[in-house]
């Protein structure tokens, strides 16, 4: 074995070990494990796809255009690469496929990771002499930093998602300028890198505690108010007594803007999905306590009736009975982890 080949065996841990790691404890933090493994491994992939295309866009900044390498550093990679690194997230959460706040942290990590391990993979290989201490601080200090960065923007963009009616691409910017500022700040080394270093690993675990705690407080918050209004809201609609609560008299007023046959549909399409929504909500809580979670083909078959009830209702009518129907993020999300069993 050559000794560049051993340099390299012995530094690569240093390099790429830690970011590895931490994604793993996130994993394991998630108590429901509502995130899905193929989801993970796809966001490490799209993670190093982003830092293969930041090379090409730095390099070609850098040798085409003549800028300043430290001033680029600071101000312009920060920029390319957290736009880069947001895309698939943007992706996830326009698609509804991120539930909660530590879904965001674990894929905007996982995005992060995959870029970290490509670059470093990269530096390996075209600096196989450097001394271990700049493996140390690339490995815990500067991979951890692009994995937080893209946390941070996920935890940020999820947060606003939740609080806004709408997923257009302005929910998504004070999570990128975050983003890129904490991208920047790091790499202006105000501190010596060390010392850096040392303030990542101490402040990214008390930030990811918080989010944890947080989501899982919601989600325990949700699991339980949102079961026991749609139990309620079932044995409305199976017992006949629908016409005497408060949904039941708003089908009776919609009754003069809508044909009979309609308001009929709008019924049975809420119905179904309060039907899904509590299996859904049940499979998560067995999924909590380790049980596993087998599909259904009758879940498919709701849904089928479901598309076909949106088709008869149509846009408007679906928008009368926005008020009773699932359509906030956690709703919409936990319908489309159902689907996807």
């Amino acid at each position: 074995m050559s000794p560049i080949v051993a340099d390299i065996l012995i530094r690569a841990p240093l390099a790429i070990l830690p970011i590895v790691l931490f994604l793993l404890s996130l994993i394991y933090l998630d108590s429901y494990k509502l995130v899905g493994l193929r989801t993970i491994i796809g966001a490490i992939f799209a993670g190093a796809a982003a830092a293969a295309v930041c090379y090409g866009i730095n390099t070609w900044i850098l040798g085409g255009l003549h800028v300043d390498a430290a001033l680029y550093s600071r101000y312009g990679s920060p920029i390319v690469e957290e736009v880069v690194k947001s895309v698939p997230l943007i992706y996830m959460i326009r698609r509804r496929k991120v539930g909660f706040l530590v879904d965001a942290a674990i894929y905007g990590f996982a995005v992060g990771a995959g870029f970290a391990v490509l670059e470093n993979i990269y530096y390996l290989r075209s600096m196989p002499e450097a001394a271990l201490s700049v493996w140390m601080i690339r490995g815990f200090g500067t991979a951890t930093m692009h994995g937080c960065a893209t946390a941070l923007f996920g935890i940020v963009s999820k947060l606003l998602t939740e609080t806004r009616s709408g997923v257009g691409i302005r929910v998504f910017l004070p999570g990128l300028l975050g983003a890129m500022a904490a991208h920047s700040l790091h790499n202006h080394f105000i501190v010596p890198p060390l010392i850096s270093t040392a303030g990542i690993m101490l402040v990214f675990p008390a930030l990811v505690f918080l989010v944890f705690r947080k989501s899982e407080r919601s989600l325990q918050h949700w699991l339980g108010t949102g079961f026991d209004a749609d139990m309620e809201l079932l044995r409305l609609i199976n017992s006949g007594g629908l016409s005497d609560s408060r949904i039941g008299k708003y089908l009776g007023v919609l009754q003069h803007s809508f044909r009979g046959a309609v308001v009929a549909d709008m019924l049975c399409y809420i119905r179904i999905q309060v039907e899904l929504a509590m299996r859904a909500k049940g499979a998560f809580l067995m999924q909590g306590s380790g049980f596993p979670i087998r599909s259904d083909p009758q879940v498919r078959e709701k849904f089928e009736e479901l598309r076909y009830l949106e088709r008869q209702i149509g846009r408007t009518g679906k928008q009368a009975i926005a008020p009773f129907i699932h359509t906030k993020s956690h709703d919409l999300w936990q319908l489309y982890r159902l689907k996807a069993d």
